[in-house]
């Protein structure tokens, strides 16, 4: 599975060799006796773990804030009650490398109803890849309504989606 932050880690990574690299050979033919070829070397390979660390939490920070977004949404509808028996996901699919799902939300309550429903896509080693918001408003009492949940970044290999929270107000 490749996620839309491997290919900079793995970008990066290399960077990160070829700096070292060139860190190492520089100092190899430096004329300075005080900076020997190891000890550029060993700086070049700081740097570069700094820069492979920044990208990878980069990665993590997208998700963190993903995640943040989502449960703000949720945070701000008053008066909501769990509704994730009311709600149902169709198989993923792709649309120009972005992940997509039906959501199907079936009102119970005797008056018209919105759900906010978190969808969560993750890859198939269980790992969270993004989470969006799938509002479906206005559904009449005792009926069903569908709408799309798309990720927010294109996804590749395997993804997997689930109702993370899923709320009736």
């Amino acid at each position: 599975m490749t996620t839309p932050w491997k290919r900079p880690v793995v970008s990066a990574a290399v960077a990160a060799l070829t700096a070292t690299a060139l860190a190492a050979g520089a100092a190899a033919c430096s004329s300075s006796p005080s900076e020997s070829a190891s000890s550029a070397a060993s700086k070049a390979i700081s740097a570069a773990s700094s820069a492979v660390a920044s990208v990878g939490s980069e990665a993590t920070g997208a998700i963190a804030s993903a995640t943040a977004s989502v449960q703000k949404k949720l945070d701000e509808i008053k008066g909501s009650v769990n509704a994730a028996d009311d709600v149902a996901l169709a198989d993923q699919a792709t649309k120009d490398g972005y992940a997509t799902v039906k959501v199907t939300a079936r009102n119970t309550a005797d008056s018209t109803k919105s759900f906010a429903v978190q969808v969560n896509y993750r890859d198939a080693s269980g790992n969270l890849l993004d989470a969006v918001v799938a509002t479906v408003s206005d559904v009449p009492a005792g009926q069903s309504k569908d709408v799309t949940a798309q990720s927010n970044r294109k996804l590749s290999g395997e993804v997997k989606t689930e109702v993370g929270t899923a709320v009736r107000y």
